[in-house]
């Protein structure tokens, strides 16, 4: 309460000094700045939201993940080794190139070949050879059937780029999707605007700027005094009863697919022991901090994927907050504690994200209780998610958006192929078995042979925990209500902004 009272003294003063702002451009709040906007690179959630504006895939995802045309408006597969998409004509970037196979190839070769370092590179590792009979026509030759292919190749996983783009390409991506990027200032902002020759359905928003606050105290101000128009998972929770009584402002609440979890480096001296993983899921009293710090705007996680997917089970070891047992687990692995009761020192890296630090703070609360003392160092946004991708933590806290709505999400983040930075698996964990069922369940065409893979899959990172799943959150925007047509997806995407009007 005495936050919010001291948060309505600095709205005061802040309408004393107020400047007239373009009423046209929709302010985006957003946590922080985007890491890489090539398509290619960029894997953190603000890249991928922003890029999923600027480009398109050769197929794009409804609500259900059935695949719909984009680039591409029509598909065949021949033979389970061939891939044939035929291009969609009259398309441009938006720079006025025309779009075509030669981009098609490029984008894909860019990764494959080393010319652009890439996380997403063996997302592409069933891919044999491309070939380009013509201009609208693209051929994949498979090495192995790839029942994943299309999911990469779709809005979203990537962006198709001009041809010839090279390293340099984030400082100005060019792409064809619904919007197009004006500039970027690092810690500032984004300016994106409406691509008056988009292929599909054109804007109605003229002008998107993302102001990156990572202060959530601050973005509600924001809000508040209408400098901020919309904020999506982002905001304190206590904040959102006191928004929810403006008159100028609405609250759209739907259930999330979006995942926090908990990534452990299993390479680490202390964390490379399975009963010390263990130890700390126990620790972890979920449904406190679900109600704590989310409101309970959030459901408790068993497995990466959403609980509604064919693939999903809950059949697996569970690790429900349990002092004792996180205590015996640590003794029979020989951690024992001190005359201080402490048994040993982790480090925990975080964003300057406030939600990140309030959850790694509520955990070295909790770790302490079983004599874990958790050292906490948080940084900006860019640094702390470099050190991640190159493996440098022992510990940290981030959300899978959008990527664990399909099982291809267990071999980008758990596959002995797809060590950061080929892949997401930034903790280095190998386990032979997981790896040859996920092989199988990617080549396999029987679907039930593929959900017993997925299952097993599932039991196995269960019980060897190289990440902690927490909790799938909400999704919550907060809009001005101006802003009309708001349609937030379970991802917590950005893609509403394409259907989105702006009132005068």
């Amino acid at each position: 309460m005495y936050r919010w009272i001291a948060l309505a003294a600095l709205l005061a003063l802040a309408g004393c000094h107020s400047k007239p702002r373009d009423l046209r451009t929709l302010v985006f709040l957003i946590e922080s700045s985007p890491a890489n906007l090539d398509p290619r690179v960029g894997t953190d959630g603000q890249s991928e939201h922003i890029d999923e504006l600027l480009f398109d895939g050769l197929v794009a995802r409804d609500a259900s993940f059935h695949f719909t045309p984009a680039l591409a408006d029509r598909w065949e597969q021949p033979d389970p080794l061939t891939l044939v998409f035929h291009l969609r004509r009259g398309v441009r970037f938006h720079d006025g190139r025309a779009f075509t196979a030669r981009d098609v190839l490029w984008t894909i070769n860019s990764m494959r070949t080393g010319r652009v370092i890439s996380p997403k590179t063996a997302s592409y590792g069933s891919v044999n050879s491309l070939e380009a009979p013509d201009d609208q026509t693209v051929i994949f030759h498979l090495k192995q059937a790839d029942n994943f292919l299309l999911t990469n190749l779709s809005t979203g996983a990537i962006g198709i780029v001009p041809e010839g783009s090279g390293r340099e390409f984030w400082q100005h991506p060019v792409g064809t999707g619904p919007f197009r990027f004006v500039s970027q200032q690092i810690d500032q902002d984004v300016i994106i605007e409406r691509n008056p020759s988009s292929w599909a359905a054109v804007p109605k928003l003229e002008r998107v700027r993302f102001a990156v606050v990572p202060d959530a105290i601050t973005e509600s101000l924001e809000l508040e005094k209408g400098s901020g128009d919309v904020a999506i998972n982002s905001l304190p929770m206590d904040s959102l009863a006191v928004l929810a009584a403006r008159p100028d402002l609405k609250i759209e609440d739907t259930g999330g697919t979006q995942i926090q979890y908990l990534a452990l480096n299993v390479r680490d001296p202390l964390l490379k022991d399975v009963r010390v993983r263990q130890a700390i899921a126990c620790a972890i009293d979920r449904d406190l901090i679900i109600q704590s710090l989310i409101g309970g705007h959030a459901q408790p996680a068993v497995s990466m994927l959403p609980a509604s997917h064919w693939a999903w089970t809950g059949d697996v070891e569970r690790y429900d907050y349990n002092p004792a047992r996180a205590a015996s687990l640590l003794d029979e692995a020989g951690y024992t504690p001190n005359s201080d009761g402490i048994r040993f020192h982790l480090t925990m890296k975080t964003s300057n994200v406030e939600d990140v630090r309030l959850l790694a703070a509520v955990l070295q609360k909790q770790f302490g209780k079983v004599g874990i003392a958790l050292d906490l160092r948080s940084y900006e946004f860019a640094t702390f998610y470099s050190d991640v991708t190159r493996g440098a933590f022992q510990m940290y806290s981030l959300r899978w958006i959008g990527g664990n709505e399909q099982p291809d999400i267990f071999s980008y983040a758990f596959s002995t192929s797809h060590f950061s930075p080929k892949g997401a698996n930034r903790g280095h964990y190998s386990n032979s078995k997981l790896d040859a069922l996920l092989d199988d369940a990617a080549e396999s065409e029987d679907i039930a042979r593929r959900r017993a893979d997925y299952v097993e899959a599932q039991q196995i990172l269960a019980h060897d925990l190289p990440a902690i799943n927490l909790w799938y959150r909400d999704t919550i925007v907060v809009h001005s209500r101006r802003l009309t047509h708001v349609f937030p997806t379970p991802s917590g995407s950005f893609s509403f902004l394409e259907s989105a009007e702006l009132a005068d």
